[in-house]
């Protein structure tokens, strides 16, 4: 693409202030610095690690942050007061995001104050920073529904105050591409310093405006990991940093590679579920299941991925269901050691299909079992349940106790847990030892038919390094389809990865 960004453009996280502002997201000083050290391990320039001003435990989180020798700036959030600023300073930090007002909306309705008062108050502010050696990067609050001459002024008189950086910030997301670059292109004709663009998502459109800023000259961004924030989110990082990257050659600090791992670490920390469609790093952004998507991407990847998985920390996989095609579960079946004739491959095709059509989920492990079936093999067991005993109640830590037949040997062992299911796995585990060494990384309970004897699928996603098996598991009780999973993904990850 022809069109020409600023050679360098530097990137502001705000997962740890605008991120954690989502409804219902609280972090522990503990996880902000675990995420700030991941943050900047991915390569961010400057992590807004909080606002100070909101609580105890928010400025002992950006201390910790500050104090943890990361190469990235540490910013607090500000507001145009003085006590704003000396609670920053005790934190430790870098610079502040001095954020105030601008629109006649906000001055009328939520500060009650004249512009000349406002402009006042961020002057006043700027100075009090910089004489405390603070790097201020000053933003316009509602910066979208301000006056552009008014906006003008309050930037240059912030600048002539010593303000570092100068942020435009569409808070209500109401900008579109067009006059976000129009606005920028405008701005940067009298505004020197760096300016940033910092876009919420209220229209869908904030990733579109922040590359659109970038376009107009804008030299930095704010963005949050999985583009969360307040109402409808943040700009996504992950999709602006891999747009930047593959449309215009933008040469970034970011390690792209743990942009998934980042992403899985918020999404646990915040509890926010990243859905399974997202850009970049959603569990299906590389997934395919339609037969002549599989055959491409088989064929060549570029096919049908713009980019490769393996670019971003993720990973290419294939779904099986009604839209699934034979080539895909040829390949698939092969790397099992399956190798179905032509009449086989078709009986295998339309089973997975039929079940496709009753709505099932079909597993890589339910794959296997229906070629299995259908070439009259019986698939190797590894390791079979000869017993299972639990030991539950109010006043009783769950116990549970297996007895495994592994090969031509049987182990016995027993192990606690938070509940009897988790007692069960952890009994399963600690018999499997070396042999196995898997960890669980996904347990997804679904209720097949209603009442208290429904009967209950249970769907694990068991790894062991970098191999990867899911499998599932049917009964009443969900302890015994809970086992059943475990084990039936331990005995296809042996029989697809025997241990060397």
């Amino acid at each position: 693409m022809s069109t020409k960004l600023p050679t360098k453009i530097r990137v502001l996280d705000t997962t740890l202030r605008d991120g954690e502002q989502t409804p219902g997201v609280s972090l522990t000083p503990e996880e902000k610095l675990r995420t700030a050290r991941r943050l900047d391990e991915l390569g961010i320039d400057i992590i807004e690690a909080g606002s100070a001003i909101t609580s105890e435990g928010e400025r002992q989180a950006i201390k910790l942050i500050a104090n943890a020798g990361l190469n990235a700036e540490i910013c607090s959030f500000s507001r145009p007061i003085q006590s704003d600023i000396d609670l920053a300073l005790a934190c430790d930090v870098d610079s502040i995001h001095l954020v105030v007002p601008t629109s006649d909306i906000h001055l009328q309705y939520k500060l009650k104050k004249t512009r000349e008062q406002v402009n006042e108050m961020a002057i006043k502010a700027i100075e009090y920073a910089k004489a405390h050696g603070l790097i201020v990067e000053l933003s316009a609050e509602d910066a979208s529904r301000t006056n552009i001459s008014h906006l003008k002024e309050f930037y240059k008189a912030g600048i002539e105050a010593k303000a570092d950086r100068c942020c435009f910030c569409d808070t209500v997301g109401v900008m579109t591409p067009e006059n976000t670059t129009q606005i920028f292109q405008e701005l940067k004709k009298e505004i020197k310093v760096p300016v940033a663009a910092h876009c919420h998502d209220d229209f869908g459109l904030a990733v579109a405006n922040t590359l659109a800023s970038l376009r107009g000259g804008a030299e930095e961004f704010h963005a949050t990991i999985n583009g969360i924030g307040e109402r409808a989110g943040n700009a996504s990082l992950e999709e602006i940093v891999m747009s930047l990257i593959s449309f215009y050659g933008t040469k970034l600090n970011i390690k792209t590679e743990l942009l998934v791992e980042t992403s899985k670490l918020v999404e646990r920390l915040t509890g926010i579920p990243v859905p399974p469609n997202k850009a970049i790093v959603g569990e299906h952004a590389f997934a395919h299941e339609a037969g002549i998507h599989t055959h491409g991407v088989l064929a060549y990847p570029g096919t049908y991925e713009p980019i490769t998985p393996e670019m971003v920390g993720h990973r290419r996989r294939f779904i099986l269901g009604k839209d699934v095609g034979s080539h895909a579960i040829k390949v698939m079946l092969k790397e099992v050691g399956l190798e179905p004739t032509e009449d086989e491959l078709k009986q295998v095709v339309n089973r997975v299909k039929e079940l496709g059509d009753k709505g099932k989920k079909i597993t890589d492990a339910d794959l296997q079992s229906i070629a299995e079936s259908v070439m009259g093999v019986i698939g190797e067991k590894f390791v079979e349940l000869n017993e299972l005993t639990v030991v539950t109640g109010n006043r009783v830590t769950p116990t549970a106790s297996v007895r495994l037949k592994i090969r031509d040997q049987e182990f016995l062992q027993s192990a606690t847990g938070v509940g009897p299911v988790d007692a069960a796995l952890n009994a399963i585990q600690k018999v499997l030892g070396e042999l196995a060494d898997v960890n669980l990384d996904q347990y997804r309970v679904e209720a097949i038919t209603g009442g208290t004897d429904a009967l209950v699928e249970v769907h694990v996603k068991l790894r062991r390094n970098n191999q990867i098996v899911t499998a599932r598991g049917s009964a009443s009780d969900i302890v015994m389809a809970s086992v059943e999973a475990m084990l039936a993904g331990i005995n296809r990850l042996l029989t697809r990865y025997p241990k060397k």
